[in-house]
Order: structure tokens, then sequence, then C-alpha cells
């Protein structure tokens, strides 16, 4: 079956979908994107991805390219085309097609709006908590304004070549004092030696992740705290448990760091008891 995009005002053929040369996603990674997990139908924290989008705009000036409501509208019939029951859909706009100029185009040109979406596998994300996965240590060496959603992720495409390269998984970036930020791709978490489930705090030194705000509804709901405090690499390694959280992982054990096993090198329940409960507490929006 052929998958389809949506490209500003088009639904076409995924293999033909293309913008302008001078789209400045393009030339600038001048765009912010999201990505929200679809399982059994539903669309997941459709909400809370939509409000951070609106966030990530607003930080770098790039009016919406339309109403919420159309926004939704193309979201859905992209998913209903690709007959997307459990994966993933994709937004990213960017500020839009101009001359090639650093500062922003004047007069203001429309932003670009770009939609795909494609079935997950469900029984290789189910393998993966069976057995978790592996990651490797890097330097943040990310610009600091990682909180905006932006497309501009070569350090952290880097990090993920790094990792692979490696035999791991994930990259666990690293602070200049030594404390951990998140995953490449992730935020992470860990139940250190006192039984307390620890994440960093969501200043602009991390991405602010959807999973990981729903999460803590999860984890209040299950009776467990949550503190966000930062912690070294040294407190990580020796954790009872380390797992990372993401739009299409949920929660993902992580069971070795660096060559390092954590705990016993297997999956914590920690992590499993969040993930068995994350989908009756996120909000599900119906396709």
């Amino acid at each position: 079956m052929p998958r389809f995009a949506y490209v500003n005002g088009r639904y076409v053929r995924h293999a033909d979908a293309a913008v302008h040369i001078d789209d400045r996603g393009f030339l600038f990674a001048d765009a912010v994107y999201e990505v929200c997990q679809i399982r059994h139908g539903f669309i997941v924290d459709l909400t809370r991805h939509l409000d951070r989008l609106d966030r990530s705009l607003g930080e770098i000036r790039i009016r919406p390219p339309m109403p919420r409501a159309a926004l939704v509208g193309i979201m859905k019939e992209v998913l209903r085309r690709n007959r997307v029951s459990d994966g993933m859909v994709y937004l990213q706009v960017t500020r839009g097609t101009a001359r090639r100029d650093h500062v922003f185009p004047s007069p203001e040109v429309r932003a670009s709006l770009v939609v795909t979406a494609k079935s997950l596998s469900a029984s290789v994300a189910a393998e993966k908590y069976a057995s978790g996965i592996k990651a490797v240590t890097v330097p943040d060496n990310r610009w600091e304004r990682v909180d905006i959603k932006t497309v501009g992720l070569l350090p952290n495409v880097l990090a993920r070549q790094q990792a692979k390269e490696a035999g791991a998984q994930e990259a666990i970036f690293v602070d200049a004092e030594g404390n951990v930020t998140e995953g490449g791709a992730t935020n992470l978490w860990i139940v250190d030696k006192a039984g307390r489930l620890v994440t960093r705090p969501a200043d602009r030194a991390i991405l602010r992740g959807i999973t990981r705000t729903t999460l803590m509804d999860v984890a209040a709901k299950l009776g467990i705290a949550v503190e966000e405090r930062r912690f070294s690499v040294a407190e990580m390694l020796e954790a009872r448990e380390v797992f990372v959280t993401g739009a299409t992982t949920i929660c993902l054990p992580v069971v070795a760091i660096d060559g390092h096993a954590i705990a016993n090198g297997h999956p914590g329940l920690t992590a499993q008891k969040l993930r068995d409960a994350f989908f009756a507490v996120a909000e599900k929006t119906v396709i």
C-alpha cells in the first residue's frame, strides 16, 4: 500500500512529497516538530503535544499555519489515508520559503506544514520492554535552548550514531558538571539507591517531554513520588533502575550503560508498572 503525506495544502504520495529548496527548515533548521503515538486507533496525548507545538512556535516566532482544529483534521486524514492504527504521526512547521537570508523574511511568508504517518510494530516494542536496551554517555554539546522542539538535531544524530557504533540503542547526554541531562531522543529517569523515582528538572537543559509529563500523572495515580533533581553519572550507574521515556517508547528500561550493568542487568519493576498504567491515564483522541 502506498504511503501518503500532507505538504502545504495537498495530500500527495509519500514518495512524491517535497518542499522548495529555499524552505527555511531545509536551509537553516528554522522549524519545529511534534511526534504523537497512535495506539489502537487513538492519538495519544494530542492536546499536550499541540500545546507544546504552540509554545515552540511562539519561542522562535513562527505564526501557526492554521487553527488547531484544522491541523487536527489534517493529522487524522493523513492517519486514515495511511491506515495507521498503531504507529506515529509526525508534523513539522517551518518559517516558510523565502530568499536565503539569515534574518526573518520581510514581508512575512506563510509557514510550511508537513504531516506524515507510519505504522510501527508492537512486537518489536514488546521485545525491547522485555530485554531492555543499552546506552552510552556522551558530552552534552547542544545549544542552550533544547527546551524548544526544533529540527536542529545534529548533535543528537551524532550521539545516536556513536551509540549504534558502540552496540547501544541510546546516547545519554552529560553536562559540563558531570550531571545527566537526557537521552538523544528521550527523557531519562532513575530509581535511586533509596528507591526514589528521580528525573532532571525540566529547565532549558532538557526537552519537557509529553510522555514525561503524563508519566508524572501516572506515578501520582500509583502513589509513587517523583523527585525532580540533578543526578550524576555515578549515581545513575548505581541506581536500582534506569529507564527512558518518549512518545513512541513510553517507558523503556536501560539495562547497561557504558558496558556497566544497571542493578542485575534486567528490566526493573518500576518501569513496568508505569508503562502498564500509562494508557489508562494518557489522553486518547479517536482518529
